[in-house]
C-alpha cells in the first residue's frame, strides 16, 4: 500500500507557480537596485593625485553626481595627494546614503592665505546620512601658526579643516586630521553623530587647533580616538546634549573642555555629557568646565567624568567661572552660567601642579551638586592639594586631595 504524501508536503501548483514568480521579481528588483548604486571616482571626474593640480571642481563634481542619486552611492578617492581648495558639499540629496571612502590624502593649498579666510576648508552643510572611511586630511597649517606664534599680525584667522553643519545621521571611522590651520573638526548643529577611530595631529604650539568641537547638537559618540594638538582635545559648546566620549587619548593639548560658556547672555545650555575611559598626558587642562565671568543663561548640568587618568597634568581637575581673556568686558562681574550635578569618580594620577583639584566657581550661582567619588591625585610624589571657591559638593569613597567643600 503505498503511504499517503504527509499533508505539509502537499503542493497546491497554483500557489507555487505565484510564489516563485514573486521570488523572481524581488530578487529581479533588488539586482535593479543593486545595480543601480554607483561608486564616482574622483579621478574619473579630472582629479590629479600628483598634490599639485587643482582638484576641487572634481571633487564637487563627484559630489554632485552621488548627491543627485536616488539610491545610496559612494565617492571613491583612491592613493595618492589631491590639491583641494575650500569646498562646500551642500544637502539636501535625494539619497540618505553617501560615503566617502578615502585610501588617499586631501591636501589644503600650501599657502595659507589661499584658505586662511575661509573659515573652513571642508564644509557639509543640510546633509543626511553622509559618511566617512579612512583617508588623511593635512590641513598644511603650520605656516600659519607660525605667523600667530611671532605676533607680527596680519594672520588670517584660518580655516577649520572639516566643518558639518545643520546636518544628521553623520558617521566618520578611521579618518586622520593633521596640521589643521584652525579647529581639526566640528559639529554644529548636527543630530545623530558617531566618530570613532579617529587620529588628530598638530604640534603643541599650535594655536586654536581644537581637535574635535560640538556646539549646538545632540547625540554625537565620539569613541577610541588619538588626540595630539595645541588646543582642547575636545572642547563642547552651547547647546549640546546627550554627548558621549569615551577611549581617548590626549596629549599635548588642553584637555577635554566644556565651554568656554556664557559669553552671551542668552546662550543654550549644556547637559546631559558623559567622558569616560579617558588618558591625558602632559596635558594643560585635563576635564576643564570654563565660563566667562559675565551674565549669561546658560547652564552646565548632568556632567559624568568617570576612569580618567593624569599623567603629569597641570589642572587635572578644573571648573573655572571666572574667565575673562584680555580683561576685557568682564572684570568685576560674576559668571551667570549655572554648573550642577557633576561627578568625578574614579580620577587617578599626578599633577604637574600642587592644586590638582580647582573649583572657581561663580559668586553668584555656586556650583552645586558636585560629587567626588573614588579620586586619588598626587603632585612630586605626594598629596596633591584642593581649592574651592563658592562650591558646594559631596565625597564618596577615598578622596585625595582631601575634599574643600
Amino acid at each position: 500500500m503505498t503511504n499517503p504524501t504527509p499533508p505539509n508536503l502537499t503542493l497546491h501548483h497554483g500557489n507555487f507557480l505565484l510564489s516563485l514568480i514573486l521570488c523572481c521579481w524581488l530578487c529581479s528588483s533588488m539586482a535593479m537596485i543593486m545595480g543601480a548604486s554607483a561608486t564616482y571616482n574622483v579621478v574619473n571626474f579630472g582629479a590629479k593625485s600628483d598634490g599639485k593640480t587643482d582638484s576641487t571642481k572634481a571633487f564637487l563634481n563627484a559630489w554632485a553626481k552621488a548627491c543627485a542619486s536616488t539610491n545610496p552611492s559612494s565617492i571613491y578617492v583612491p592613493q595618492g595627494r589631491f590639491l583641494v581648495k575650500s569646498a562646500t558639499f551642500s544637502g539636501k540629496c535625494n539619497n540618505k546614503g553617501v560615503t566617502f571612502t578615502i585610501d588617499g590624502t586631501l591636501v589644503a593649498p600650501s599657502d595659507y592665505r589661499v584658505t586662511g579666510n575661509a573659515g573652513n576648508w571642508l564644509q557639509f552643510e543640510h546633509v543626511d546620512g553622509v559618511s566617512i572611511h579612512g583617508g588623511v586630511l593635512d590641513g598644511q597649517g603650520t605656516a600659519l601658526w607660525g605667523c600667530k606664534n611671532s605676533g607680527k599680525g596680519n594672520c588670517p584667522t584660518g580655516a577649520t579643516t572639516l566643518q558639518f553643519t545643520n546636518s544628521k545621521n553623520i558617521a566618520i571611522g578611521g579618518l586622520t586630521s593633521m596640521n589643521s590651520q584652525l579647529f581639526h573638526i566640528v559639529f554644529n548643529g548636527c543630530q545623530n553623530v558617531k566618530v570613532q577611530g579617529v587620529k588628530v595631529l598638530a604640534s603643541g604650539n599650535s594655536p586654536n587647533t581644537d581637535g574635535i568641537h560640538v556646539q549646538m547638537s545632540s547625540h554625537v559618540t565620539i569613541l577610541n580616538s588619538k588626540i595630539r594638538t595645541g588646543d582642547d582635545c575636545i572642547s563642547i559648546g552651547p547647546g549640546t546634549t546627550d554627548l558621549w566620549i569615551e577611549n581617548i587619548a590626549c596629549g599635548p593639548g588642553h584637555g577635554i573642555s566644556i565651554g568656554s560658556l556664557g559669553k552671551d547672555l542668552n546662550e543654550l545650555g549644556v547637559q546631559n555629557v558623559t567622558v569616560k575611559t579617558v588618558t591625558f598626558t602632559g596635558t594643560q587642562n585635563g576635564v576643564r568646565i570654563k565660563t566667562w565671568g559675565r551674565p549669561s543663561k546658560g547652564f552646565v548640568r548632568n556632567v559624568l567624568f568617570q576612569d580618567v587618568i593624569m599623567d603629569n597634568v597641570e589642572n587635572p581637575v578644573i571648573i573655572d567661572q571666572n574667565y575673562c581673556p584680555d580683561h576685557k568686558g568682564c572684570p568685576g562681574q560674576a559668571s551667570g552660567v549655572k554648573v550642577s550635578d557633576v561627578t568625578y569618580q574614579d580620577i587617578h594620577g599626578t599633577s604637574a601642579t600642587q592644586v590638582a583639584v580647582k573649583f572657581d566657581c561663580s559668586s553668584k550661582y555656586p556650583c552645586s551638586g558636585i560629587k567626588m567619588k573614588d579620586v586619588k591625585l598626587t603632585y612630586k610624589n605626594k598629596p596633591a592639594l584642593a581649592s574651592c571657591n563658592h562650591a558646594d559638593g559631596n565625597s564618596l569613597g577615598s578622596v585625595q586631595p582631601q575634599s574643600c567643600f
